[in-house]
């Protein structure tokens, strides 16, 4: 059974760093893609970022390049998400989730298992 648990989350100031982890237990393959979606009070949820367990190759939402990285340690089956330069607006309940198909292109429908979610909270 394939279990993904984010930690990480918190409050910060604007201009601040926070980085979330996502361990993931219960997929024994290598191709894979995992994401970090978003979702805001009384928004759609949206993908921030993903990546391809395989290669490393990595795609970002336009809202966030330049000051969030998704990054992997495979001996941990752990995918980080660093995020820099931190806006009120980024401020949501962060998921990661899995796509056993190995899709890394920031589709929600292709991923197939999801973590609880972690807060994170910028104020300004």
């Amino acid at each position: 059974q394939v279990q993904l648990v984010e930690s990480g989350g918190g409050l910060v100031q604007a201009g601040g760093s926070l980085r979330l982890s996502c361990a993931v237990s219960g997929f024994p393959y290598t191709y894979y893609g995992i994401g970090w979606f978003r979702q805001a009070p009384g928004k759609e949820r949206e993908a921030v970022a993903c990546i391809s367990g395989s290669d490393g190759s990595t795609n970002y939402a336009d809202s966030v390049k330049g000051r969030f990285t998704i990054s992997q340690d495979n001996d941990k089956n752990t995918v980080y998400l660093q995020m820099n330069d931190l806006k009120p607006g980024d401020t949501a309940v962060y998921y990661c989730a899995l796509s056993e198909a190995g899709w890394y292109f920031l589709k929600l429908d292709d991923f197939n298992s999801w973590g609880q979610g972690i807060q994170v909270t910028v104020s300004s």
